[in-house]
């Protein structure tokens, strides 16, 4: 998962949802490919999902998300400086790219759209990182 910054504002996507049915805010994220380093997964899921490479990627942390049943790793990275760049993504259709300001953190924490747990996890780590800052 990457928490795109672009100025004073965090790049996020609206997607459908099936399980919710219905559209829902969140990060940019995806899978690691064989022979892929997370740091690369993350700058390619971003051309993907954001047409956006990344020049600055910084890791936040590794979380897993229901380590009593399954081994679901999630590496959690921080991408700015970005440059144009378009890659072939696997979403069934066009994924909406909302700006939100970092100003508004916690707006966007309380948003109902925005309620999935891996995302939470990102924007409060978004927010340890940038107090450290």
């Amino acid at each position: 998962m990457m928490v795109p910054i672009d100025g004073d504002d965090l790049l996020l996507i609206r997607e459908y949802s099936v399980g919710t049915e219905r559209y829902e805010l969140g990060f940019p994220k995806g899978g690691v490919d064989k022979d892929e380093e997370p740091k690369e997964a993350a700058n390619r899921e971003l051309k993907e999902e954001l047409e956006l490479g990344a020049n600055k990627i910084d890791f936040l942390r590794t979380v897993i998300t229901n380590p009593s049943y399954m081994r679901s790793v999630m590496h959690i990275f921080v991408a700015q400086d970005f440059y144009p760049c378009q890659l072939e993504g696997d979403e069934p259709e066009p994924l909406e790219i909302v700006r939100f300001p970092l100003s508004k953190i916690d707006e966007l924490l309380a948003d109902p759209s925005f309620n999935e747990a891996r995302n939470l996890t990102a924007l409060y780590s978004l927010k340890d990182y940038l107090s450290q800052k």
